[in-house]
């Protein structure tokens, strides 16, 4: 590649050719890329392409921006892939998620189920069907603001979107009724909520935020982070399962929610709780380059990745929702992204189908 550049200067495209060069070799300082030299030319071919939909994006004056991250060297194809997004359409997330008759259903139906005493399950169905959606919502909502939201933190090369997705719910959950955060283990869920043990996921091939809450209520807790720590972003896969942990106290979960799909209301409402576990479709060029703003491009329903809702509100005449994602904080701003809020987004399934499938527990 260099080779080509240096021939470039002789037919007058100095400035172009060494120019973008110069980028790419700043990116690679930047994120501490490490490329051997069969792979150099592939992964810059990569970076031109996204450096010239970066510009063009940025020039049209939208409501978001895009900008290089530590994920500009791959295409559309290749990034999906490293997350194994298009496994959890297989594995984790039902596509063909349906209305409910009624709200929360499913906590009703784990409360009933549960082995407490009957006195905790009036209780726990109680507060199922205690809503907010008749009063009158805030105009905001910012759980990371308020500390009950932790760092960002990144899911690496393993399909375990769904594990950081729960464990940020229910560090939310515990941090509002405790009073401190705490830092929860997503690795335990990779490597013990499976059918081996009495769960329904699997591992960095994808899973679902509702069978992840049932395994944690039924393993009565989840330890932490600093006690059972993630590996399988580098290892690219679950291990066994590690029994001599010990869960938290008050990390058991009660009951889980279902907020009610398509239904802008319901999950404001929902937010004004706590941070909520959702569903979304994250394999568009603009959300692989999200940098900043509120994302309003084309985005479907196709739900293939689980991250977390940590609040909404307006700017600059445009209403959003925000995600905490598992990419790491080099990704978008700061590790997470603004996306437009309102019925005008998919039928009514939200900006890429973020109100479809949304959950959260109770500890």
């Amino acid at each position: 590649m260099r080779l080509f550049v240096l021939i470039s200067l002789s037919f007058g495209i100095q400035v172009i050719g060494t120019s973008l060069f110069e980028q790419f070799d700043d990116w690679k300082a930047k994120f501490g890329k490490v490329i051997s030299r069969v792979d150099e030319d592939r992964v810059y071919g990569r970076w031109v392409e996204n450096h010239k939909y970066i510009e063009d994006i940025n020039s049209r004056n939208l409501t978001y921006t895009l900008g290089h991250n530590e994920y500009s060297g791959m295409n559309s194809e290749e990034f999906s892939k490293y997350f194994s997004l298009g496994f959890n359409k297989i594995y984790g997330i039902d596509v063909d998620n349906k209305k409910k008759d009624i709200e929360d259903v499913r906590c009703v139906t784990s409360c009933v189920r549960s082995d407490e005493k009957n006195v905790e399950k009036i209780k726990c169905v109680k507060h199922c069907l205690k809503s907010v959606d008749s009063e009158t919502l805030p105009d905001s909502v910012d759980w990371v603001s308020k500390g009950a939201v932790t760092a960002v933190k990144n899911q690496g090369q393993c399909g375990s979107c769904w594990s950081f997705s729960t464990t940020g719910a229910l560090e939310g959950a515990y941090s509002i009724k405790n009073g401190n955060l705490q830092e929860f283990s997503e690795q335990e869920l990779v490597d013990c909520d499976n059918f081996k043990n009495g769960g329904s996921d699997h591992g960095c091939n994808g899973g679902l935020m509702d069978n992840a809450f049932a395994w944690i209520k039924k393993n009565g807790g989840l330890c932490t982070e600093n006690e059972y720590p993630y590996v399988s972003g580098t290892t690219t896969t679950s291990g066994t399962c590690d029994k001599s942990c010990t869960n938290v106290k008050g990390s058991d979960i009660i009951s889980y929610t279902d907020v009610s799909p398509n239904s802008d209301e319901s999950m404001m409402a929902a937010l004004t709780k706590q941070p909520v576990s959702v569903a979304i479709q994250a394999d568009q060029k603009d959300f692989q380059l999200y940098n900043s703003g509120v994302f309003t491009g084309s985005c479907g329903t196709q739900l293939d990745h689980g991250v977390l809702l940590v609040g909404y509100g307006s700017e600059t005449n445009e209403d959003y929702y925000v995600i905490k994602n598992s990419w790491g904080n080099t990704w978008g701003d700061n590790g997470y992204i603004k996306i437009g809020r309102g019925s005008q987004y998919n039928d009514g399934n939200g900006q890429c189908g973020v109100l479809m499938q949304g959950s959260y527990p109770t500890v």
